[in-house]
């Protein structure tokens, strides 16, 4: 079992220009890592990190290794709906020998986070940004208290809605239970991700 957990997070408008500043250095790291999909047909999360490591942590010094990390994980996976969905209109098997089409992320696009970059404890939020820690005080209800404490955590994402609000995205899975690698709950089946544009090379 499950459970996507969302909480909206109150910024001041310093705040916000500094979480839309790393968006668009995750998008850049995301568009910088497009093209070699294209060309190498590698999406495979641990495959592309050896591929793309250490030239993206050359040419992005200030997004640091675990960002690094985690925009090679967003490809990954967004990838894999792009590609593999069957429900995809750029399934592998629909371009036939045609090649990959091109993905380009939005400034927008969501961010995603691991335990080195973000960090939840005694009710404080702290999160990495391109200006250093960014921290938040959250009153969490009990039951969501409960929940972090006895499940396991598998990602977490920022994300900005269209009105301009942050979302922190915590999905959360029971230890027990046997969770098969794919598409997170956080997206809508059958649907590419809106913040991605696919041009496809004829």
């Amino acid at each position: 079992m499950t459970i996507a957990i969302r909480i909206p997070l109150q910024v001041t408008p310093e705040q916000a220009l500094r979480l839309q500043h790393l968006q668009r250095g995750f998008a850049q790291l995301c568009n910088a890592l497009a093209p070699l999909v294209q060309s190498t047909r590698v999406w495979n999360r641990v495959a592309l990190h050896h591929l793309a490591y250490r030239t993206l942590r050359e040419q992005f010094p200030e997004m640091g290794s675990q960002m690094v990390c985690n925009a090679i994980y967003s490809v990954s996976r967004t990838c894999r709906a792009v590609f593999q969905d069957l429900r995809s209109p750029f399934h592998l098997d629909k371009l036939n020998d045609r090649p990959l089409p091109l993905m380009r992320f939005a400034d927008s696009c969501p961010v995603y986070f691991d335990r080195h970059t973000l960090s939840l404890k005694d009710g404080v939020l702290s999160m990495f940004t391109l200006d250093g820690r960014m921290r938040f005080q959250l009153t969490l209800a009990s039951e969501v208290e409960l929940r972090f404490q006895t499940q396991k955590l598998r990602e977490v994402v920022l994300s900005r809605q269209a009105e301009g609000m942050f979302v922190l995205s915590f999905l959360l899975v029971d230890p027990a239970a046997a969770v098969a690698e794919g598409a997170s709950e956080l997206s809508e089946p059958g649907v590419l991700p809106d913040y991605v544009m696919v041009d496809e090379v004829l």
